[in-house]
Order: structure tokens, then sequence, then C-alpha cells
């Protein structure tokens, strides 16, 4: 009991003896790649086997700039690159800094040529594709029984609309039976008369998955008449089902979520609708007394009667108004008169023969105010305060001062 070591030390020490290896410092493997996966981060984790064994690997970002081709499940490739310990799991893997493309792997290979096949033969065509229904009521699932996918379709299905309807059609989705079993499900439900189908199964290495590769997978999901949304594998797995599919769901949690609408949704988009409608109808509906109601005051305004009584109360403002000025006109008009009547009362020849004064006319009744006016013999009037005085001018005398 002396000599006790951590986890980390053991971890670390195994580490440093692999890194004091040579030949594991730079060394090429051989192998199939599996279990690829393409990190957000860049990085490449996949798995190199063969026959007897299988090991992991790991290519960093920072040495992507030197692999000419997409690294796929079941390449043949050589890797480059050095063994360590990654301390944290303790378990070694391979860090690969060059891939070399050894030739496609037998399922790869048989992968590629039944799609290339297919394609041409116009199974993958977009006109061929049905709508998966918006409201479906049944549906119709190809699966595994006891699969973590039938689970995960069960719970979102009840989650969005507990009221769909699913069946299952328990079917082998792995090994030499499955892709017959598949088949059979797909005819099943498809005889049955679900509204959307989902076939799939969870992730898996090429070989798990190569069901859905199958021939006759693809053709029963070509034939099929209703709607088939493909939900195999995780969301970088891609089979052929995939490509003959309606519809490819990354995962069947994606594939309840396409196939079973979400009822919450919908009933809180229906209150959305319902309240906008009732918005706008009020809004409509005010705008439009507004305009009944302006359409109504034209109307009164407009009306031969109303027309009538507004002349008639114009002509009587303006008979009132005529009434009143005419009345200021003759104010002024009389006070005026009478400033002209004392001002003419104050020039008045009758008014100054009141104070003692006269004043005489010719006989032509002119004013006489020079005595080169008048001759000797001539008649003249001289108006005093009690009345008229007829003289003749017997001489005129000039004054002197």
């Amino acid at each position: 009991m002396k000599n006790i070591y951590s986890v980390g030390q053991v971890n670390h020490y195994i580490k440093n003896m692999l890194a004091e290896d040579y030949m594991l410092r730079r060394i090429y493997v051989k192998g199939e790649v599996s279990n690829c996966k393409y990190h957000s981060s860049g990085h490449i984790y996949f798995s190199l086997k063969d026959e007897t064994g299988c090991m992991a690997c790991v290519m960093f970002a920072g040495n992507r700039g030197g692999l000419s081709f997409r690294l796929q499940n079941g390449q043949s490739v050589i890797v480059l690159g050095g063994i360590s310990v990654y301390e944290r799991d303790g378990r070694y893997q391979m860090y690969a800094n060059e891939i070399i493309l050894d030739g496609a792997g037998l399922l790869y290979e048989k992968f590629e040529a039944l799609k290339r096949e297919l394609e041409e033969m116009g199974m993958f065509a977009p006109e061929y594709k049905q709508p998966v229904p918006a409201y479906a009521k049944t549906v119709g699932i190809v699966t595994a029984p006891a699969g973590a996918a039938i689970r995960d379709i069960q719970n979102i299905a009840y989650r969005r609309n507990p009221y769909v309807r699913l069946i299952l059609y328990p079917a082998l989705v792995q090994g030499k039976d499955a892709a017959p079993s598949i088949v059979r499900g797909i005819e099943a439900l498809d005889a049955y008369g679900v509204d959307v189908m989902i076939v799939g199964r969870g992730g898996g290495s090429i070989e798990d998955l190569w069901a859905f590769n199958e021939e006759i997978v693809a053709r029963a999901i070509f034939g099929c008449s209703v709607p088939v949304i493909s939900a195999v594998g995780h969301e970088t797995d891609f089979t052929i089902a995939d490509y003959v599919a309606d519809l490819r769901a990354p995962t069947p949690s994606a594939a309840a979520e396409l196939a079973v609408a979400d009822v919450a949704g919908i009933l809180q988009q229906l209150d959305r609708y319902q309240n906008q409608m009732t918005l706008r109808m009020k809004s409509r509906l005010h705008t439009a007394k507004q305009e009944l109601g302006h359409l109504q005051s034209r109307l009164v305004l407009l009306s031969p009667r109303n027309q009538i009584r507004e002349k008639r109360q114009m002509l009587m403002e303006k008979e009132d108004k005529l009434q009143y000025l005419m009345t200021q006109m003759l104010e002024r008009k009389r006070h005026q008169m009478m400033v002209y009547a004392e001002r003419m009362k104050g020039l008045s020849p009758l008014d100054k023969l009141q104070q003692g004064y006269s004043y005489a006319v010719d006989s032509d009744g002119k004013n006489i105010s020079e005595i080169k006016q008048v001759k000797a013999g001539e008649a003249m009037r001289l108006y005093v305060t009690d009345g008229c005085i007829h003289a003749t001018i017997s001489g005129t005398e000039k004054r002197k001062y």
C-alpha cells in the first residue's frame, strides 16, 4: 500500500510512455470509417475499424486543410498521425494529421451505387414528393417497439396533440431481416389508411443503419400512397430512405414535430387571429360610424328644408344688419346735419339780425358788401330784425381810415 497513484497520474504516465514510443508518434493506420461526426468547432471525430477491432480517432480543425474530400462512414482510408492518451477519459485515440482515401469501403460503395441508380430512375425527384398534411389525425410509425425512437415520438406527439392516434408497426430495424420487416410495416400501414407515416430508428454506425439503404425499402417508400417522413439516425446520418422519402427529419423527435400539429400553438394562433379580427372590426365599425355621422351631417346641411331655413335665417340676419346699418347711418347723418346747422346758424344773416345787425341787397338780391356794386339812383332792400326796407341810393361815400 506504499505506492498509491491517482487515476490522473496513471493516465499521465501512460500518455508519457506512448509519447516516448517513436513508432507511435508517426504511424499509418488503415481501416474503414465509422461513427463519423463533424463537430461545430470544426473537429472531426470518427472510428477506424476492421474485422479484428476498432480505434477512436480525431482530426482537429487546424489539420483539415490537407483533407481533400468529405469524410463519410464506410470509406476505406489510411490515416497518418500519432497515438496518445486522452487523460480525461483514460482512453487512447489516434490524432490524425492526414487522411488518404484508400478506396471506398464495401458498404459505402454499395450505398453510392444504389443512390446513383435510384436517382437516375427519378425516385428522388421533387415532383414525386407528397406534401405532409398539416393536421394529421392518424400517424403510422414503422420502427422498433422498444427503442428510444418510439419513446421520443410518443412523448413529443402527446405533448403537441394528445388527440392524435399513433399506430405502431413493430419492425426490425437492424440485421439481415430488418429490410423485409420494414417493407411489411410500410405496406401494412399504407393499407390501413394512416394520414402520414414515420419510418426510422435511432442513430448508429453505417452497418446498424444499413436496412434503410436497401433497395426494397426505398421502393416501398416510393410506392407508398401516403406521405412518408424518414427519421433515421442522427442529423448527420443520411440513408437511401432519406432521399426517397417525401420529407426527411434529422431525428425521430423532429419527425414527430413535423407529423403532429402543435394544438397549443394552433389555439394561440387562433386567439391571435380572433383578437386581430376583433380589433379590426372595431376599427372598421368606428370608422364607418364616423363616416356615417359625417354623411348624415352633410345630408342635413344639404337638405332643401335646411337650406330654406338657413337662407331664411341668413336673410333675417341681413335684414337686422341692414336696419342696424341704416339706423347708424341716419344717426351719423342727423348728427352731421346738426353740426352743419350749427355752423350755418353762426353764418346766417338772419341770426346776425337778431343781434342788432342788418344787411343790404341790390335789386337782383345780391349782397351788397362794397360801394362799387351800386350806383346812385338804383333800388335796394335793407333787411332788419322785423322786416325789409325798400330804398333808393342817393349816393355813395368811401370810408376814410
